[in-house]
């Protein structure tokens, strides 16, 4: 960026517009949706509807989350992914209704990731995939209502037995790390129950990084099917098909599913 000039404008969030994108979902949750809004700051006026159950701010360009986060003491489901931040603030410990995080495709390191993590004592889910972790940050091995684990694409090397291990744990991906052996990503799962989820999407609903990763899949796919003797069949998939965790789920179906007792 030159010199003197200034970054993106984004869009101007006041309070009666946070109040308008206020939804409510099939399960009676109050959820304040900001995604895809071009936003650059964590909007300060939503610090007034601190009752609201879910907080989506997903793709949008912030780079900074404020400790006034906790102030959402009744948050239940946060989405900060396909943002810019590169740290979370400890006072996101404190915030110990949370049952979901999401915060893949950023910039964090695992220095970026406070301690305080491991308050969050109820959490079930947390991705922390397409990042820069170097490591796995131990307060996860404490965290033991984590049912689902997101690691994949950072620079991991290792996984900690500590997650493996944790009791309630169901699916733990750990794809595309740097790990001394091939093999490796998968021993993790030895003592996990694999699910057989399969999530379909629409290309318009996944981000950039993710578009390409199933894109290189698909062209990988038709290739080996190019390359096969036996007759073509009819496509099974009308549109993208992509295992990938950070694949977008039907919002509805996961809070019951991850939310319930």
């Amino acid at each position: 960026m030159a010199k003197g000039a200034k970054g993106p404008k984004g869009k101007k969030i006041t309070l009666a517009v946070a109040k308008n994108c206020i939804k409510i979902t099939f399960d009676g949750k109050k959820r304040l949706d900001l995604s895809k809004m071009g936003i650059t700051t964590f909007p300060k006026c939503i610090l007034r509807l601190t009752d609201v159950d879910e907080l989506d701010l997903s793709r949008n360009l912030i780079k900074k989350i404020p400790d006034a986060i906790s102030k959402f003491q009744n948050l239940r489901w946060l989405d900060l992914h396909s943002n810019y931040i590169d740290r979370l603030p400890e006072t996101i410990g404190q915030m110990t209704s949370l049952l979901y995080l999401n915060v893949s495709n950023n910039r964090l390191t695992t220095n970026g990731l406070p301690v305080e993590l491991n308050q969050l004592k109820n959490i079930r889910t947390v991705n922390l995939g397409l990042n820069h972790l170097d490591s796995v940050p131990t307060t996860l091995g404490a965290l033991k209502e984590l049912h689902e684990v997101g690691l994949h694409d950072n620079l991991l090397s290792n996984v900690p037995n500590s997650i493996s291990k944790l009791p309630k744990l169901k699916k733990l991906n750990t794809k595309r790390n740097p790990f001394p052996k091939a093999e490796s990503s998968d021993m993790f799962m030895d003592s996990i129950k694999r699910l057989d989820n399969l999530y379909l999407v629409e290309e318009k609903d996944l981000c950039g990084t993710c578009l390409r990763k199933c894109q290189q899949a698909r062209d990988k796919l038709n290739k080996i099917k190019s390359m096969a003797t036996a007759a073509p069949r009819k496509a099974i998939f009308s549109t993208l098909v992509s295992p990938n965790s950070m694949a977008k789920e039907s919002q509805e179906d996961w809070r019951i599913r991850s939310t319930s007792p």
